[in-house]
């Protein structure tokens, strides 16, 4: 019986909150005496790799890596876009939080955008340097796999 997969083995795919990756395999595996269909994920960032069931795949929010052409709008987003610098801290943590938790390239190249900008304004609390670090290492992570990007598209986000 061949079963039909959303991802297959060697295809680029992104991890909210882990960053990109490649699949590997897809495995059975039986735990807590249940057989399942997992997906094993070689992560980019960290040298870690994951597994995942195959069931779980959608509500994971892993999706493909983007492409060149959606690049070029995220890097205009990125270069030009304007931040709510008006929010508190704590508003503007859980506004970032929930942008990376999409594992959108859009939204976390804009989470990466704001820090950045606040951090050439006034220094940046230890929570908001952590996430900045965190996001600016998923978007790098994600710019990697993309095919036809330029090294001097991926200094744009540094």
């Amino acid at each position: 019986m061949e079963v039909d997969y959303l991802f297959q083995i060697g295809d680029n795919i992104v991890y909210p909150m882990h960053g990109a990756g490649i699949i590997k395999a897809i495995e059975e595996k039986e735990i807590s005496g249940k057989k399942q269909q997992y997906y094993v994920i070689k992560m980019s960032i960290g040298n870690m790799q994951v597994m995942i069931p195959t069931g779980k795949i959608l509500s994971s929010n892993i999706r493909p890596v983007t492409d060149i052409i959606a690049l070029k709008n995220i890097i205009h987003i990125f270069q030009h876009g304007e931040s709510d610098s008006l929010l508190s801290w704590k508003q503007r943590y859980k506004v970032n939080t929930d942008k990376i938790k999409t594992g959108k390239l859009q939204e976390c190249a804009e989470v990466v955008r704001d820090l950045m900008q606040m951090k050439k304004e006034k220094t940046l609390n230890t929570s908001e340097k952590k996430m900045l670090d965190n996001a600016h290492e998923f978007l790098i992570s994600e710019l990697g796999f993309i095919k036809g990007i330029t090294e001097n598209q991926i200094k744009s986000f540094c």
